[in-house]
């Protein structure tokens, strides 16, 4: 019996690191979608990230249509994940247009640092001396990969010290509509959290593009190969989202965070076997010690059991957390 116990323990984060690296993946296929988008001189970042939003309204909202179920949660709540996880996303792809695409992927994991202060202060998440070591490994592997940044002397664009610091403001936007919709995903209903973010970023993002970008998207050279970047952004966006509340539920915001860290990982494979350039060895312990820091986070975790009560045992995603729509109707 006991070995039973264990096994659906080990492979929940087994599962969780798996999705993890679904996540970092998609991420880094965006960056480089995004780079090189703003190297064709287009400074859209509404434009880029509203295709994504108009998918999931589309995919999820039909799911929400069939299953005729009330909000479970206020529609204000929504505005205001909208309104972060549009400005976060906003801010960070806008940093493109003015440093490099290394640095604004560095400093996303400053997300990490916000997503535990932020979980301990809204959600009151408890967390244990090995999780802070883990955390903590975490952050020295960054360490190393910043180093390695300074000494391959990569720092460009025309005003990197601003693009760093618009990166770092959107990571505070992007981790508390990560942890709201940790909330949501965790104690609410999935479905309908995706909707709504995709319905409201839609709403927010077309009202941004007629007050900001309207002049801009109006004298875009539009071609084919811009149209596939565009792609390029919207299919693994599509994808993060999708898969993102899958990892927010099993685990939370902070290790949702820390699995975006082997997105610079992915990020060099790219440079390697794709773009055939050359990366410096300091990156590789760099990324173990993230990898072992995720593994030590993710194995010693309790957190999720607290909220598995609200949980209802479906699998399906039509039928998916039913009983929390019904109580709340």
């Amino acid at each position: 019996m006991a070995g039973g116990s264990d096994n659906p323990g080990m492979g929940r984060t087994v599962l969780v690191l798996f999705l993890g690296q679904i996540i970092s993946l998609s991420i880094a296929m965006t960056n480089f979608s995004v780079s090189l988008i703003a190297k064709q001189g287009v400074d859209a970042p509404l434009t880029i990230s509203l295709l994504s939003y108009v998918t999931l309204a589309s995919v999820y909202g039909a799911v929400m249509l069939y299953r005729r179920r009330k909000l479970s949660v206020s529609w204000y709540w929504y505005i205001f994940l909208g309104l972060a996880d549009v400005q976060g996303n906003y801010l960070v792809i806008k940093s493109y247009n003015y440093t490099t695409i290394t640095s604004v992927t560095v400093l996303l994991c400053w997300s990490i640092v916000w997503a535990i202060v932020l979980t301990w202060l809204v959600l009151g998440t408890q967390y244990s001396l090995l999780q802070f070591i883990g955390a903590a490994i975490c952050v020295g592997g960054l360490g190393v990969v910043l180093l390695a940044d300074s000494k391959a002397n990569i720092r460009g664009g025309k005003s990197p010290l601003f693009g760093d610091m618009l990166v770092i403001v959107g990571t505070v936007f992007l981790t508390m509509g990560n942890v709201g919709l940790e909330y949501c995903v965790k104690n609410r209903d999935r479905v309908e959290a995706m909707t709504m973010l995709g319905v409201f970023g839609t709403l927010i993002s077309v009202l941004g593009i007629i007050v900001f970008e309207k002049e801009t998207v109006e004298s875009i050279p539009w071609t084919p190969h811009l149209g596939l970047l565009y792609i390029g952004v919207l299919i693994p966006g599509f994808v993060f989202y999708t898969v993102g509340p899958l990892v927010l539920k099993m685990s939370g915001a902070t290790l949702f965070n820390m699995s975006v860290l082997t997105s610079n990982l992915w990020a060099v494979l790219i440079k390697i076997f794709i773009y055939k350039e050359q990366v410096k060895w300091l990156l590789y312990p760099a990324y173990t010690l993230v990898f072992i820091g995720i593994v030590i986070y993710s194995t010693t975790q309790k957190i999720p059991r607290r909220s598995e009560a609200v949980e209802d045992g479906s699998t399906g995603l039509l039928d998916e957390e039913g009983g929390n729509g019904n109580l709340l109707e």
